[in-house]
C-alpha cells in the first residue's frame, strides 16, 4: 500500500491545512501514533470546534490549544475514546467550559459526552458517520465542500501513514470491513486522519486496505488447513517481518480476523487454538 510520510511537525504550532482548518500535533509519537495525535481546529458557523484534544498527561498540548484558540472553543469533538484522542478532553473542558461531543454509546467508562450523536446526526455543520471497527464508538466527521473539496475527518478508521489496529473487544473486524464499505460509497476528496498527513484521492487507499484485509484472511484460512494453531503462531507466521514493537498489535489483528471468521462459520476454536471449520 502507498502510505504517506511527512517531516516531523513543529511541536506546539498551529499548522494550517486549508482555509478554516489547522492542526496541532501532540507530542506522543510512537509505533501506533506516528508523530502524535492530530488535534484539529475547525472554523464553523457555530464557532471554533476542536476535534480530538489529545492524550492525557500532556499539559503542554492543552496549553498550545488554549494559546491558539484563546480558550474560545464552541465544541470539543471526540472521534473515539482511545486515550490518545480523548485523554485531554476533561482538562480542556474544565479550562474552557466547552461541551464534549461523541458517539451516543461511549467505549470508555470514564467518558460520557455532553452531547451524544447518532449516525447521521449533524453538528456545527458536520455530519457524524458511525464507523465502528477500530473502536466501537468511532465517528468520522464530514464537512460540506470547502474550496470545492469535500473533507472527511477520518480519525483512526483510515489513516494516510499506516493501517489501523483492530483489537477486540472494542475493535471488531466485521464492523471494520462494513465501515470501509461505508466510506467507499462516499465521494470525499480528502481525508484528515487522527495521525499523519492529509490524504487525497482517499478511496484508492481504502480499496487497498480492504484488499489487504481480505488477503490476510485468506492467508489465515490457508494456514489453518494445516491444523489447529494459536493466534501467536498465526501472527508469527503472517507478520514475520513486522517491527518487534508491533507484534502484540499484529496478534490482536489476527484475533479480530479469527472472531469474524468464527461468526461466518469458517473457523472454530480448539481449546486455545483455532482450526478450519
Amino acid at each position: 500500500m502507498a502510505f504517506l510520510t511527512e517531516p516531523e511537525p513543529e511541536r506546539g504550532a498551529n499548522l494550517p491545512i486549508m482555509p478554516g482548518i489547522s492542526r496541532i500535533v501532540a507530542n506522543n509519537p510512537g509505533p501506533m501514533t506516528y508523530f502524535g495525535t492530530n488535534t484539529y481546529l475547525i472554523e464553523t458557523a457555530r464557532g471554533l470546534v476542536i476535534l480530538d484534544p489529545g492524550p492525557e498527561d500532556h499539559p503542554e498540548h492543552v496549553e498550545a490549544i488554549m494559546r491558539h484558540t484563546g480558550g474560545q472553543i464552541a465544541l470539543i469533538l471526540i472521534s473515539h475514546t482511545h486515550h490518545d484522542h480523548v485523554g485531554a478532553a476533561e482538562e480542556l473542558k474544565q479550562k474552557t467550559g466547552s461541551p464534549t461531543v461523541g458517539f451516543k454509546v461511549s467505549g470508555l467508562d470514564s467518558f460520557d459526552a455532553d452531547i451524544k450523536l447518532n449516525d447521521g446526526d449533524t453538528i456545527a455543520g458536520m455530519a457524524a458517520i458511525h464507523t465502528p471497527g477500530h473502536a466501537s464508538d468511532h465517528l468520522c466527521f464530514a464537512l460540506p465542500a470547502k474550496n470545492g473539496e469535500k473533507v472527511l475527518f477520518s480519525a483512526d478508521h483510515v489513516m494516510s501513514w499506516s493501517t489501523s489496529i483492530v483489537s477486540p473487544p472494542g475493535g471488531d473486524m466485521k464492523d471494520y470491513f462494513n465501515s470501509l464499505e461505508i466510506l467507499l460509497k462516499r465521494d470525499d476528496d480528502i481525508y484528515l486522519s487522527g495521525h499523519g498527513p492529509p490524504l487525497r484521492e482517499p478511496r484508492d487507499l481504502v480499496r487497498a486496505m480492504r484488499a489487504h484485509r481480505v488477503m490476510r484472511e485468506a492467508a489465515i484460512a490457508e494456514k489453518l488447513k494445516q491444523g489447529a494453531v494459536s493466534t501467536y503462531t498465526l501472527m508469527d507466521t503472517l507478520y514475520s517481518q513486522v517491527n518487534p514493537r508491533l507484534r502484540r498489535a499484529a496478534e490482536r489483528n489476527v484475533l479480530a480476523h479469527l472472531l469474524k471468521m468464527e461468526i461466518e462459520g469458517k473457523v472454530v476454536r480448539d481449546g486455545e487454538n483455532w482450526r478450519a471449520a
